[in-house]
């Protein structure tokens, strides 16, 4: 990831459009991070095209691991990357926004309309359209991440670990960072260890060619030591016979 390069126009020109589009997102987005992941992923990816799929994985990782709201994280990372850190408060302002303007809107009549049930089923309906949208952020997540053993078997434990038990998600994450930064460390020494075994065989090859063509030379020259010495003895017999 690198941070763009504009002028001082540039990035505050850059800083109100991200203020537009994460107001836009905090205004239509229900539920919270994982939720607004869809809204956010059309906007920042697709559409404009601030970041690519792959590092948007990467920041919703970054931004679970970090203190703070998950989608607040999300959005002050990429306004800082996009237009420094005027850019950074302005997308982080342009998401919160909505939500307080509404909150605010809400607490004054939330008393009145909390018996009604057209609320009521608004709510519920909101709900589900929530659970809809954390299912694609999951199955979006689980199509990026790589598919091994090592992998399944660090989802499965985590998730088991989360929903069976009481330990905080907090401690979940920070054991699977551990985990993964100890099997990186094994993998790389284990790698270094193989390819050093590799280039000694390499080096340890030409070797034992030469040794076997020096042995192929000094076969050949004892043959032709053998060949002179049966001419050699050979002479003085043709000559007593000619006597």
């Amino acid at each position: 990831m690198y941070i763009m390069k504009l002028s001082a126009k540039e990035k505050f020109i850059s800083a109100l459009r991200l203020f537009a589009v994460f107001f836009k997102i905090g205004l239509f987005s229900f539920g919270g991070g994982y939720a607004m992941f869809t809204m956010i992923e059309r906007e920042v990816v697709e559409k404009h095209k601030y970041l690519t799929h792959d590092e948007l994985m990467d920041v919703f990782a970054i931004a679970e691991s970090t203190p703070g709201a998950v989608a607040i994280n999300v959005a002050t990372f990429v306004g800082t990357r996009v237009a420094g850190i005027f850019g950074g408060i302005f997308t982080t302002f342009g998401l919160m926004l909505p939500s307080i303007v509404i909150i605010m809107a809400l607490s004054y009549i939330i008393d009145l309309v909390r018996d009604n049930k057209w609320v009521e089923y608004l709510f519920k309906g909101i709900r589900a359209g929530v659970l809809v949208l954390i299912a694609k952020a999951v199955l979006s997540f689980f199509r990026s991440m790589r598919k091994d053993w090592f992998d399944f078997v660090l989802l499965i434990a985590s998730f088991l670990i989360a929903f069976l038990t009481e330990v905080s998600v907090i401690y979940i994450i920070l054991g699977t960072i551990v985990i993964c930064i100890l099997a990186l460390v094994i993998k790389n020494a284990i790698d270094k260890k193989k390819n050093k075994a590799d280039d000694n065989a390499e080096t340890a090859e030409p070797n034992q060619m030469d040794c076997s063509d020096d042995l192929d030379t000094i076969a050949v020259d004892l043959d032709a030591q053998d060949e002179q010495g049966e001419d050699i003895s050979a002479q003085p017999t043709e000559e007593g016979g000619n006597d």
